[in-house]
């Protein structure tokens, strides 16, 4: 899959970031990165090494505890051999196909497709340890549906291995290695990283042994569309497909991130890739390590973000926080008290920044741990305490798409829309959106389902026009239902 360079929506980049993430699996040259100090404990407590003199000095320290992931599948049919290897751009059946199947770390392009499919029966990957009786780190994709896990050391020596534990949600799993030998391994960070500081990524991309690269931080808390906790460093420090899994390094020799995806139009790096933070991984892979799976809290709410647009209309200064769409039945929210309309601007004294703040933020708590929430109701800052639950498997209720808010609702002739009453008496039923009205640019159209108005429930038509006539605002909030979810809406009034 390749992507054009020019500005990529989240969904397609996430889309694109997916696909590569196979393709590492896929590619027979996927290995392991060290992670950090590796000889003497004390050397993890080194002085940061000086990059005006070369990185030679840490990747010695760190070098000892990357680790290259071989993984084999038993069922090759299910795990995607292929007799007819499809390459982009050539026509099926190719001859070609036995060439790029033998080395597939030559194959153009930035990757095969996932489809389910492992060529070969096998995949290298990237990891590191982190531990001195062996646990290591590597993605979830490089091991997934792995029969057969072996970790082979920089040093040649191999060890078979077994898999504790993965996390699709985060891309990470942990493996431990069947050894009683005592391993060099690295630490992660417990400080929060900066834009601007050094990374050094080490690797083995395209199956070349362990190679070192170096950059910055780019930028911090990217959403790729991969999950919903997306929440990436991006690094310049080159990353290709045999990177996956494998530890980008601060200057002191720890890991701040688990390299994962790049973003490039041609299947090599252009600077732009992405790594799990530090401050992430801890918390999954301590999960993993104990109980062998991740368990979220969970609040039990349908959520999108607040725009300037329903900022305003709600009376609030800024526009932040989440605002509540839908609370789902049986649900810790809902027995807290939290409202439909609620907006959310902190838990447990943590300001929320937006929809997948919060999603982010919930999850970290523990079941059973009661918090403190704070939202705004009615134009009212009050403060809720709510028992955190624990996150379904297929979660009852999820986040509602950043975008909604774009995709906004109905009212009347003044909103650029026609109504009529709900067959089942439930809202006004939007008949006909005007082109080019307000009501069409955020999205409404006909079929959605206005429930709200300006905080009161419509039955019909006049209920509508009622209660935007009373609420006196430049812009008038709707709750609109849409198939089967609903959403917040601010239409601006007087302008269909």
């Amino acid at each position: 899959m390749s992507l054009d360079p020019k500005p990529t929506p989240p969904r397609m980049l996430g889309m694109f970031a997916a696909g590569l993430m196979v393709a590492t699996a896929m590619t027979a040259g996927l290995s392991v990165l060290p992670s950090s100090p590796v000889h003497a404990q004390q050397e993890l407590q080194a002085a940061p090494i000086d990059p005006s003199g070369g990185f030679a000095d840490l990747v010695d320290r760190v070098m000892p505890a990357v680790v290259s992931v071989q993984v084999k599948f038993a069922n090759v049919a299910a795990s995607g051999q292929q007799d007819n290897l499809q390459i982009p751009g050539m026509p099926e059946g190719t001859p070609f196909g036995d060439f790029f199947r033998q080395f597939p770390q030559l194959r153009p392009g930035p990757g095969m497709p996932d489809q389910g499919r492992r060529p070969e029966g096998s995949a290298v990957g990237s990891g590191f340890i982190i531990t001195a009786d062996g646990y290591a780190v590597t993605n979830n994709h490089v091991v997934k549906d792995a029969s057969e896990v072996t970790v082979k050391m920089t040093d040649g020596k191999e060890y078979p291995a077994d898999v504790i534990g993965t996390d699709p949600k985060t891309d990470l799993a942990l493996i431990k290695i069947k050894s009683d030998t005592k391993f060099d391994y690295v630490p992660f960070t417990d400080k929060e990283p900066r834009v601007g500081d050094w990374v050094v990524a080490v690797g083995n991309p395209f199956g070349l042994g362990g190679s070192v690269t170096t950059g910055i931080i780019s930028a911090r808390g990217r959403d790729i569309g991969s999950g919903p906790y997306d929440d990436f460093l991006q690094i310049d420090a080159a990353i290709n497909r045999g990177n996956s899994g494998g530890p980008a390094f601060n200057l002191e020799g720890e890991v701040v991130g688990i390299n994962t995806a790049i973003f490039s139009p041609s299947g090599g790096s252009v600077g732009i890739g992405f790594a799990i933070p530090a401050s992430v991984a801890q918390n999954v892979i301590a999960s993993l390590k104990d109980t062998g799976s991740v368990t979220r809290g969970w609040l039990g709410v349908q959520i999108q973000p607040v725009t300037e647009d329903i900022a305003e209309s709600l009376g609030l200064a800024e526009a932040k926080g989440a605002i509540v769409a839908d609370v789902t039945p049986d649900s810790p929210a809902l027995a807290a008290g939290i409202q439909q309309g609620d907006t959310i601007l902190k838990v447990n004294g943590t300001e929320i920044a937006d929809s997948r703040d919060l999603a982010r933020k919930v999850a970290q708590f523990k079941p059973d741990q009661s918090v403190p929430v704070t939202l705004v109701r009615d134009g009212k800052t009050m403060e809720i305490s709510v028992k955190i639950g624990t996150m379904p498997d297929e979660p009852k209720m999820a986040a509602a798409p950043e975008a909604a808010e774009e995709r906004g609702n109905a009212s009347l002739a003044n909103l650029g829309i026609k109504v009529a009453p709900a067959e089942d008496g439930a809202g006004v039923t939007i008949t006909e959106v005007t082109p080019g009205s307000a009501a069409e640019q955020r999205g409404l159209k006909a079929g959605d389902t206005i429930l709200e108005a300006a905080g009161t429930e419509v039955h019909g038509p006049s209920d509508l026009r009622n209660a935007v006539k009373a609420s006196g605002k430049k812009r008038v909030l709707l709750l609109v239902k849409s198939g089967d979810g609903q959403r917040f809406v601010a239409v601006p009034v007087g302008q269909g």
